[in-house]
């Protein structure tokens, strides 16, 4: 059967996303470097990377929101153009000698604030662009061309462009922003969202109401409980779902080890399987390899199998390339157990996105993907933390077998449960939303 064709409007989303994320592997270790010209304390130069970590968690929900309120197309362009901005400023900053590290831990910050938004938007405009039996194939290509980008083409490039100017990763990172917001708006415009209808009448005021203390208060209550009440409905929706539920929360089990393994990788690679420092970058490109296949072939895998059948043999599969990663005292069979275990995260990504973006209705994609994010990434800073202090205590070897360990628990608890069952029906949403309009009567 031939697949459907992807089309003019997925060639330059993909372009757009392939290019911000090549101008954020610019950036990331250019910021890192900068801080590390300003001073050697571990301490504040960790802080520019909390402050990035920080806005998904704290912002995310409200991202998810904004992107079902607003043109979502217009929404990515916008934020792009903001993002330009606030890199085009610290590249200005740093050529004038004017950037410390405070200015970092705002950019750094504001950064990812701003990004909340653009992914939620970008989650929900998707499906929109292709065909709902092409979304596998066109997550796995966005996966695999932001592997190529980050691990191949920025990464590599952002220490040479560091040492022959300081401000040159961030001036060519505000332009890969200005070329994908240029990118967007090339997209042909979506029909607007039918707005959800009324649940039911409202009922007639039949006692006067209390007049509120100050001009200005009641309209900023109503605002605020009315955008908690829409990032509640993700989280609902994400809740009511049975099958988006539970791979929602194997995703948040499984990146409790993939960010433990990702904390104390370097140290396992060069420790334990003795890579030598001088190769350390082809140890890592394996994994950037791993991850490209694994984009490049997840939409024949769900063609194949379906998409939760396959999430099932994903995730089994991982837990033997990790167990066998935890095992491995050599490079290369250390490297290629790597490689695998990346492929399985890039497919599992892929088809875990496609399944919420074929089954959650159009209205409620932005804040369903938010929290689908924000639930998933709990877990991450709590594995970096723990694989930190037990490498430590007992060594990277150790906590590279307990990370295996978790990762084949986390697989025998979920794949049971990692079934097809019936998707939540629209009118779920409607009677939850329902509900809620009755209590807040």
């Amino acid at each position: 059967m031939t697949a459907p064709p992807l089309g003019r409007d997925y060639r330059l989303l993909w372009s757009a996303a392939v290019s911000s994320r090549l101008g954020d592997a610019l950036r990331t270790p250019a910021l890192a470097l900068l801080a590390a010209t300003l001073t050697r304390d571990p301490r504040v130069i960790a802080a520019v990377t909390v402050a990035g970590q920080l806005p998904p968690l704290l912002f995310g929900l409200l991202g998810g929101v904004y992107a079902d309120r607003w043109d979502r197309r217009r929404t990515m362009a916008v934020v792009d153009g903001l993002r330009a901005a606030v890199v085009g400023g610290l590249a200005v900053a740093v050529s004038l000698d004017r950037a410390g590290v405070a200015a970092l831990v705002t950019v750094a910050f504001l950064l990812a604030a701003l990004g909340t938004l653009f992914d939620s938007a970008s989650f929900a405009l998707l499906p929109s662009v292709v065909p709902p039996a092409a979304l596998p194939r066109a997550n796995g290509r966005l996966q695999a061309g932001s592997a190529v980008a980050g691990g191949f083409l920025g990464a590599p490039a952002a220490g040479v462009l560091f040492a022959l100017a300081a401000p040159l990763p961030f001036a060519i990172d505000a332009l890969t922003f200005l070329c994908a917001a240029l990118l967007t708006l090339a997209l042909r415009p979506t029909p607007p969202r039918p707005r959800r209808p009324e649940t039911r009448p409202r009922r007639p005021e039949t006692r006067p109401r209390r007049p509120e203390r100050g001009p200005e208060r009641g309209p900023e209550r109503g605002r605020a409980r009315t955008v908690w009440r829409e990032a509640v409905e993700g989280v609902r929706w994400v809740r009511g779902d049975a099958m988006l539920w539970r791979l929602t929360v194997a995703t948040a089990g499984s990146n409790l080890a993939i960010s433990g393994l990702m904390a104390v990788l370097v140290l396992y690679a060069l420790d334990v399987l003795r890579v030598p420092t001088a190769g350390y970058g082809l140890f890592a490109a394996g994994a950037v390899l791993g991850g490209l296949a694994g984009g490049l072939g997840a939409g024949r895998l769900a063609a194949r199998l379906g998409t939760v059948p396959a999430l099932r043999l994903v995730l089994a599969g991982q837990a033997v390339a990790l167990t066998g990663l935890a095992l491995a005292r050599h490079p290369v069979p250390g490297g290629l157990a790597l490689a695998v275990f990346a492929a399985g995260t890039t497919v599992w990504n892929s088809l875990w996105a496609s399944y919420g973006q074929r089954h959650v209705p159009a209205a409620l994609l932005g804040r369903v993907g938010a929290a689908q994010r924000l639930v998933g990434l709990l877990t991450a800073p709590v594995g970096a933390a723990l694989a930190g202090l037990g490498g430590a205590a007992y060594g990277v070897g150790p906590v590279a077998a307990a990370l295996a360990g978790v990762f084949v628990l986390v697989t025998l608890a979920v794949w049971r449960l990692l079934r097809p069952v019936p998707p939540a029906p629209a009118a779920l949403f409607h009677r939850a939303a329902s509900r809620a309009t009755h209590r807040d009567a």
